[in-house]
Order: C-alpha cells, then structure tokens, then sequence
C-alpha cells in the first residue's frame, strides 16, 4: 500500500464510482420528472373528464327542478323558489 501505483489505481477507481454514481442519479431524477410530468397530464386529462361529467349530472338535476316546479305549481297551486 506504499506504491504510489496503488493509491494512483484507488484514485482512479473512487474518482471513475463516483462519477457513475452521479451519472445515474441524474439519469434517475430526470427519469422520474418525465414519469411525473406525465402522470400530472394525465391527471388533467381525467379531471377534465370528470368535470364534464359532473356538468352533464348538474344540467339534469336543473332540468329535474324544473319539472318538479311544474309538477307543484300544477298540482298544489304553489310556486317553489
């Protein structure tokens, strides 16, 4: 252990691992942005859809109002608010 051969090589190697070592942590963080940022897409996509559906349900629910107004005003006299 007193070349300096060898801690030249043990130089090398730590340099060349934690080279590796930062190579694929960066690869792995931008690997999980995309993921992320497609994940999120498709959360917009499914709240989008959502969102209509739940327009959709509100329309008939106004439209069973109404009717049931009618049916009241029609059956009892009375007119609901």
């Amino acid at each position: 252990m007193t070349e300096p051969q060898v801690w030249t090589l043990i130089g090398v190697f730590a340099a060349g691992l934690f080279g590796m070592l930062t190579l694929m942590s960066t690869m792995f963080v931008r690997v999980v942005r995309t993921e992320i940022g497609s994940v999120r897409t498709e959360i917009g996509s499914v709240r989008t859809e959502i969102r209509s559906g739940f327009d959709g349900v509100h329309q008939r629910i106004d439209r069973l109002d109404n009717d049931v107004n009618a049916l009241m005003k029609h059956t009892f006299g009375i007119q609901r608010d």
